[in-house]
């Protein structure tokens, strides 16, 4: 029987094989793209939080979405960082495990949150009368605190589990932080069981969230085209097509990600993971909140006053 004593106390980060002069330029670009999605999630939060033209329910869910996307690079992009300028790659057990654990907590948080945004939408267009009873302050309260504590809760089995493999060397993560695919390959016993959890996990995490918001936009169509006139069409579609573009965004790098068999998607997940660790956090609140007439006015207002 093999002990679940834990050998290797410390795993090496491999991150990306490239030259010196390319980690420069890659530790350049991301560190703008970091900086630049953190100052915009901010500036969105800030602006919902502070103008009351702003405190309606879409703009409360974009607010959390933006508070939503503050953490989640954080918890990989600093490391990356970290690699590429100081060349440090080690990183404990523990740090590992948490690491792990808070990414994917936050990627399926970040699942029900855009499902939540779903039916926000969907109550707006196919249940306009009842819309202020439905997404009164306090439900949205209870769907967004829903949404966080279902994401931290779905990956602490799989996480526990994790942490009780052998690992009894190599110690190299071929990845820039610590997810389940390249862990799994360095341990020494079997992870049979865990590939399949995992599998099971991503299925019903994302596949699931993915199956209610496309359920939630057939309705919402439907709602939409039989509107009488042509301005009241383009409006509605004009209030869900930004959500629409982050889902497609967000689940089409999501499911290429975790929806494939564990052993031949390492070296692809390692380049693939860039795009929703450190673009999308960019490119949400841009899609989101600067294509909005009412967010660029409250920017615009605010940036009058400063």
């Amino acid at each position: 029987m093999v002990s679940n004593e834990t050998i290797v106390k410390e795993f090496i980060l491999l991150g990306f094989t490239v030259t010196f002069h390319m980690e420069i330029v890659l530790f350049c670009l991301v560190f703008i793209v970091y900086t630049l999605s953190i100052i915009i999630n901010v500036t969105i939060i800030i602006v919902i939080r502070t103008e009351q033209q702003l405190h309606k329910p879409m703009y409360f869910f974009i607010g959390v979405f933006s508070f939503l996307e503050v953490w989640y690079p954080t918890v990989t992009v600093p490391g990356l960082l970290r690699g590429l300028l100081l060349r440090l790659k080690d990183i404990s057990f523990g740090c590992c495990m948490a690491q792990f654990y808070l990414h994917f907590a936050l990627g399926a948080t970040e699942n029900f949150l855009l499902v939540v945004m779903a039916f926000d939408r969907y109550v707006a267009i196919c249940k306009p009368l009842h819309y202020m009873l439905i997404m009164k302050h306090r439900n949205c309260l209870m769907f967004s605190l829903g949404a966080w504590i279902g994401g931290f809760s779905a990956i602490i089995f799989l996480c526990i589990q994790l942490s009780q493999v052998t690992y009894c060397g190599p110690n190299k993560v071929d990845h820039y932080y610590c997810d389940f695919a390249p862990l799994v390959k360095l341990a020494c016993s079997d992870t049979r069981h865990l590939e399949t959890l995992f599998f099971m996990m991503s299925c019903m995490v994302i596949l699931l969230s993915f199956l209610l918001i496309i359920v939630s936009y057939a309705y919402i169509l439907t709602s939409i085209l039989k509107l009488p006139a042509n301005t009241n069409r383009k409006k509605a579609f004009y209030t869900c097509a930004s959500h629409m573009i982050v889902v497609l965004i967000f689940y089409g790098t999501t499911i290429f990600m975790f929806i494939r068999p564990t052993s031949d998607k390492v070296h692809i997940n390692k380049m693939v993971s860039l795009f929703p660790s450190v673009m999308t956090p960019l490119l949400n609140p841009i899609i989101y909140s600067l294509r909005n007439q009412d967010v660029k006015m409250a920017l615009q207002k605010m940036t009058h006053c400063m």
